[in-house]
């Protein structure tokens, strides 16, 4: 915890992403409410559960706020914040940095996906264009947390600066080999868990020739595609958390096909419930799987390896992350906001942008 961060202590945090999506980054800003509770810091999230809102182009499942600039200008203005933290650089993250930065706002913010990555695999849309725009959103805070050092080394070639390492935990209670399942299919058992889209690259894990059988647990827009060009695959679909850990754990090999993602919170998971990770050696496994796995460009030698890593080691890796660490570090990042919880200076700027 900052200095002048203390019990009492005002946090705002500003997201795009928020139930009911199911991704790394909602589960990650759930556990953070959670612990912060514990430690009696009063927090409140902006997102777009407070707004009218439309489902984002090419993700219906995933809605965008329709703010204006006033209305979140006085949201702020009406929890008067000691700090701010911008976790998304959607409509909300944008607005809210808006209104920052018309008051002299110090605020934080995170990058959590790559963004320009997923955009250009569906549009016509040069990396290096959304690459620019990402850039001056971050850079006009305190700092940019990230969840890997490869990934802070990638955004600062790229002129990213003030970058903060922010890890993330997982819930060794719930992923644990006792919860272990059943699953009666041929063995060994390679299972993929994500959401299932285009990004995500499980064309490289259901084309591998493993002996056994391939699940895939998840839901998402090619769902439907891939279980029509896979017949011989099974999958699971959407898994509550306790039926997700029984799967993870009764599971012979994790296979992470995803070269985009900037941690992967689902490696912890498999890690935890004693399956060791198979995967690319790209941004998230090659900074976390490490003893847990096997990554290798090859991505079938990597999974046939992994069969040969004992559960107990891919367990022990796991717990190296904890949820508690991961928010301490998280609020070792914060700077106070200063001037802004003046209610009266944000009223101002409410009404300046209406």
């Amino acid at each position: 915890m900052t200095d002048a961060m203390t019990p009492g202590s005002r946090l705002l945090i500003v997201s795009d992403a928020w139930h009911p999506q199911v991704n790394g980054v909602v589960r990650t800003l759930f556990k953070l409410a959670e612990i912060l509770a514990e430690m009696h810091i009063e927090r409140h999230f902006l997102t777009p559960q407070g707004f009218r809102s439309f489902p984002m182009p090419l993700y219906p499942d995933i809605r965008l706020a329709l703010a204006t600039p006033r209305q979140v200008a006085r949201s702020i203005s009406d929890f008067s914040p000691d700090f701010i933290h911008l976790a998304t650089e959607g409509p909300l993250g944008q607005l809210a940095r808006r209104a920052c930065l018309k008051q002299g706002l110090a605020f934080t913010t995170s990058y959590h996906t790559k963004f320009p990555e997923y955009l250009s695999a569906r549009l016509p849309v040069p990396e290096s264009w959304t690459y620019a725009r990402l850039r001056d959103f971050h850079n006009s805070g305190q700092g940019v947390m990230v969840a890997t050092p490869s990934l802070g080394e990638d955004l600062a070639r790229r002129g990213f600066r003030n970058i903060r390492m922010w890890t993330r935990g997982v819930d060794a209670e719930l992923f644990n080999p006792a919860r272990r399942g059943t699953i009666d299919l041929p063995r060994p058992i390679f299972l993929c868990v994500g959401r299932v889209a285009v990004e995500k690259n499980l064309p490289a894990f259901l084309d591998l020739d493993l002996p056994g059988s391939k699940v895939v647990v998840g839901d998402g827009p090619e769902l439907a595609p891939l279980k029509k060009r896979y017949p011989q695959a099974h999958f699971f679909g959407a898994l509550s958390n306790e039926e997700l850990a029984g799967v993870y754990a009764a599971s012979d090999v994790f296979v992470f096909p995803s070269r985009t993602d900037t941690f992967g919170n689902v490696l912890l998971e498999a890690m935890a419930s004693g399956c060791p990770v198979a995967a690319y050696p790209v941004t998230g496994p090659i900074d976390i799987v490490g003893p847990g796995g096997v990554v290798a460009e090859d991505l079938r030698e990597a999974a046939l390896g992994a069969l040969e890593i004992p559960r107990e080691a891919a367990r022990a890796n796991a717990l190296e992350y904890s949820w508690p660490a991961c928010t301490r570090q998280f609020l070792s990042h914060l700077r106070p906001a200063g001037k802004q919880t003046s209610r009266a200076g944000l009223g101002e700027a409410a009404a300046a942008l209406s």
